[in-house]
């Protein structure tokens, strides 16, 4: 009975931990589909694959070095911070490709899926050095 006990008294902290992280993942999504001139929600609905591909990847690439905060962070706040630091860097891989693809904008629309994939995963890639240079 005390070893359940144990695995009882981590529960407060997984709730807390997993309702941060579901708040920044929809905080995420909210601004990032913000920021894009096309409306990845109605692409994606319409089956649109380029749109799919973009979003998944740069949803990917949040979240992985997001759990890797979880992981590593000494308190909710250091994770938090973590948190953002892989906010900023998918802001910043979707601008850098946008200024060195222009035609991202009006190819991801249309549906270009190499334009979508491409998008994803430059997003995915720089999630996971994000994720790895995350050290104490």
């Amino acid at each position: 009975m005390g070893v359940l006990l144990d695995y009882m008294m981590g529960v407060p902290a997984f709730l807390t931990y997993f309702a941060a992280t579901l708040a920044m993942v929809v905080l995420f999504i909210a601004i990032y589909i913000r920021i894009t001139p096309y409306p990845e929600l109605r692409l994606i609905q319409e089956g649109n694959t380029a749109a799919a591909w973009s979003l998944a990847g740069a949803l990917f690439g949040f979240v992985v070095p997001l759990a890797r905060a979880v992981a590593q962070s000494v308190n909710l706040l250091d994770m938090v911070s973590w948190g953002a630091v892989a906010f900023v860097v998918q802001l910043l891989v979707y601008l850098g490709v946008r200024l060195t693809m222009p035609g991202i904008v009006t190819g991801i629309p249309e549906g270009k899926v190499a334009h979508g994939l491409f998008l994803g995963v430059m997003s995915l890639a720089a999630g996971m050095l994000n994720a790895a240079c995350m050290t104490y």
